[in-house]
């Protein structure tokens, strides 16, 4: 209600509520803000070049780097035809005075959204979450080697990595791809104190737990502690098997998914060792989530 509230205020009205500055001044200011911020584009075909060995981990590393581009050049080019507008230098269209409004109002805007990732961020705060994905990308492609721990969050399809952590191993081995699955093993240990990736598989990170907690003592999934709404995993090892080397006694099936919408943001299934009865975190609703 109060967001259709602020939204009825006249166009001018933003001037008491920001400290002096007045809409437009507030739009053009994170406008800049926003630009400063977006990078050059990854030079895909060129890194391309330069690579031999396509691996699974660098074709989704090239599928980052895409979508990526695609997102930060349609966040340029709206910010500039706006700007543009703002000045008097284009006229103002329906998409720049909801663009506009977006801004204003610290909202992902939808197209921006359209291209991006599922996300429950104000734009402020969405805006900063984009350098650190673009950080934590640049980083891998630079050399393409595999980070200590990678930061699952971080993609725009956590699904694709995941995939590729099967197919990695079953082209080494000559494994049937079809036969393959997933095996998790919580460590005790954050992301600082990694400090190389695994022979085989990833250590992933920056997870979090709805509905209970993970205790590294017991090394099992435990009750949540009071007031802790979103506790951290611990670094997850992940690794491909056999279907047939599977082993799902006391494991909970822990669905993981992009945000605290659950439904359309699933993941993944990630086995969880539990010492208590793996329907109770099954009623309880328990999950793991990718970004809160």
């Amino acid at each position: 209600m109060f967001r259709t509230i602020f939204e009825m205020q006249p166009r001018d009205a933003g001037a008491a509520a920001g400290a002096g500055m007045s809409r437009e001044e507030k739009v053009k200011s994170a406008i800049e803000d926003i630009m400063d911020k977006l990078p050059e584009r990854f030079p895909v075909a060129e890194m391309m070049a330069k690579v031999e060995d396509k691996t699974p981990y660098i074709i989704v590393a090239f599928q980052e780097c895409e979508r990526m581009n695609t997102l930060t050049s349609e966040m340029k080019r709206s910010l500039h035809e706006l700007d543009l507008g703002m000045k008097g230098e284009l006229t103002i269209t329906s998409d720049m005075e909801t663009l506009e409004q977006s801004v204003f109002m610290d909202q992902v805007p939808d197209y921006w959204a359209s291209k991006a990732y599922p996300s429950l961020l104000p734009l402020g705060q969405w805006v900063g979450d984009l350098t650190l994905r673009i950080k934590e990308l640049d980083g891998w492609v630079t050399d393409f080697s595999m980070p200590a721990t990678v930061w699952l969050g971080g993609f725009f399809n956590p699904q694709s990595f995941l995939t590729a952590i099967m197919q990695q191993t079953a082209r080494k081995n000559e494994w049937p791809l079809d036969k393959m699955c997933l095996m998790t093993d919580v460590t005790k240990k954050q992301k600082d104190e990694f400090n190389s990736a695994p022979r085989e598989g990833a250590y992933v990170h920056g997870l979090f737990m709805e509905g209970a907690r993970w205790d590294t003592q017991l090394n099992s999934i435990a009750d949540s502690k009071l007031k802790e709404l979103f506790p951290v995993v611990p670094v997850i090892f992940i690794k491909a098997i056999t279907q047939d080397k599977q082993d799902l006694r006391n494991m909970y099936d822990c669905p993981v998914y992009k945000t605290r919408m659950r439904g359309p943001t699933f993941v993944w299934t990630f086995n969880l060792k539990t010492k208590e009865n793996p329907l109770k975190w099954t009623l309880a609703g328990v999950a793991i989530l990718l970004q809160i």
